[in-house]
């Protein structure tokens, strides 16, 4: 390594692989002992736990649960409808070649659509389809070397730029805890769904700390002893502190909330509600804007110097961009006039992203799904419906090539029933957009300094530019400058040079040892 060589230790942050997967889950349930049986299932919640994620040589592992009520109508006239509430546990193995133990990992899944399948009376099989968004990459020290001191025939190419380099990553554990009141006449005979969703998410930074705040959006649909359909909902804070050291307020700080489990209990006595608990994992990476001084090439005027080229990936350009949809949209149920409606739930699915001129273009859909009365007021109706979703947040200096990584929620709905059926819907959707570039870096590693292996002995001499020709390269090429150049050829704009243009060189004479 040649001495004077000023370096710098920084941990660059590169995406190694962003991949969608979907993959299926699927089991038999056997209906309880204390349920009627079966006739047909006419709707299925499904609720994602992830316990554990784990980064390996060429794969990843992903474990979890998918908490599922279904309701069913049973095969008896004189039942009320009923729901069974079961879990099945998964194990996804993904092949990904780029994939390394010391990696980090972020998955978020959605499912896609449940299959609920009679195959006798006391038997039904459940087949559920989940999107996998997966993002793997890599938290690598590099060390650069910024610059040369106290060797003046050490000819410099900086380059400077500005990229996103780690400051941490952490998570802790919280539980979200609360007994939802129920009305005093109600005597709940069992839980026929539950609705969790994470929203109105905010972050403060202090002192090595960030503080991790939301809402956990819980809804429970339940049966009555005497056959009534209710619905109680709350929201319910959430709140954690992640230990990040070197974090500033000047940070950007990605949060991610991964529900581990949820734990419901009915309590018809003493506080006559439903207790809920649903532990969460709250994980934060955080990054800084930092500025580098890279060495892109150099030379010796006076020595030979040998050098290896290391090419690096780094993020850059990291923007979280925040804003509210609002949604107000007609669609006609003739069906539902004179009828209760219990739930609606809402579920706003995005399809295409795509970036043109500074801007990011979301296309998707806004899955509804009516829960109502029937004519027969033990049993209930559904009716799914699409509202298309298209619109675009400018996001200053985009690129076409840019990472782009969306989400939604739904922090606010209402539906106002009118006459001949017709649905007024406001829907408030909050989106967050997670924009990034990646930057390659030209790293210059194993420097050597040795003394000339050959006579260089002319002082002047004459060329004409060429094709693709650079100051730098002619002066590098013949062992000079680029200020020597530009002085003793009066040149105004060294970072201008035409095809053909006659240079005169000027040349340090430097003859080997003896």
């Amino acid at each position: 390594m040649l001495e004077g060589a000023k370096k710098e230790n920084i941990c660059i942050n590169q995406i190694i692989k962003e991949k969608t997967e979907e993959v299926e889950v699927e089991n038999n349930v056997i209906i309880p002992d204390a349920k009627p049986d079966i006739l047909s299932a006419i709707n299925t919640n499904c609720t994602v736990c992830i316990y554990k994620k784990e980064v390996m040589d060429g794969k990843i592992r992903i474990d979890g649960s998918l908490i599922l009520y279904i309701m069913y109508l049973p095969d008896n006239q004189a039942e009320t409808i009923r729901t069974i509430n079961t879990s099945l546990d998964f194990t996804q193995i993904l092949d990904i070649e780029e994939s390394r133990e010391n990696m980090a990992l972020d998955c978020n899944i959605k499912i896609k659509g449940v299959e609920c399948k009679v195959l006798n009376g006391r038997k039904v099989n459940i087949k559920a389809t989940m999107i996998m968004d997966i993002k793997l990459y890599s938290n690598d020290n590099v060390e650069l070397i910024t610059g040369i001191e106290n060797d003046n025939c050490i000819q410099v190419l900086t380059d400077t730029m500005d990229i996103n380099s780690l400051v941490g990553r952490g998570e802790t554990q919280v539980s979200a805890k609360e007994n939802l009141a129920i009305d005093n006449i109600d005597e709940i005979a069992e839980i026929m769904k539950i609705d969790l969703s994470i929203i109105n998410r905010d972050i403060k930074i202090s002192y090595n700390k960030v503080l991790a705040k939301a809402d956990l959006y819980v809804k429970i649909m339940y049966l009555t002893e005497d056959g009534r359909i209710n619905i109680v909902s709350d929201k319910i804070p959430v709140m954690g502190f992640i230990d990040i050291q070197n974090i500033s307020e000047d940070s950007i700080c990605e949060v991610s909330y991964n529900i581990k489990n949820v734990v419901v209990k009915i309590n018809n006595t003493e506080s006559h509600g439903i207790y809920i608990e649903v532990p969460i994992e709250l994980v934060c990476t955080a990054y800084e804007k930092k500025t580098i001084n890279v060495i892109q090439d150099l030379y010796s005027t006076k020595e030979d110097v040998s050098f290896e080229n290391k090419i690096v990936k780094a993020m850059s350009e990291k923007k979280i961009t925040k804003n509210v949809l609002n949604v107000d949209e007609q669609i006609q149920i003739p069906e539902i006039i004179g009828h209760k409606l219990y739930d609606v739930e809402v579920n706003p699915v995005i399809i295409n992203q795509n970036i043109s001129k500074d801007k990011v273009i979301i296309d998707g859909n806004i899955l509804l799904k009516f829960i109502f009365e029937a004519e027969n007021s033990k049993m209930i109706n559904i009716r799914n419906v699409e509202i298309p979703l298209n619109f675009s947040t400018e996001i200053q200096g985009i690129n076409k090539n840019d990472s782009v990584n969306s989400r939604m929620d739904v922090v606010s709905q209402d539906f106002i029933i009118g006459q001949n059926g017709t649905i007024d819907c406001k829907i408030s959707l909050e989106y967050e957009i997670n924009t990034s570039s990646g930057r390659t870096i030209n790293l210059i590693d194993n420097l050597n300094v040795q003394e000339l292996s050959k006579d260089k002995s002319y002082s002047m001499i004459i060329y004409f530019a060429k094709q693709g020709d650079t100051l730098w390269k002619i002066a590098k090429k013949f062992n000079s400058t680029v200020e020597d150049i530009v002085e003793v050829n009066n040149i105004e704009d060294s970072d201008k040079i035409k095809i053909g243009q006659q240079l005169f060189i000027p040349k340090y004479i430097n003859k080997k040892s003896a």
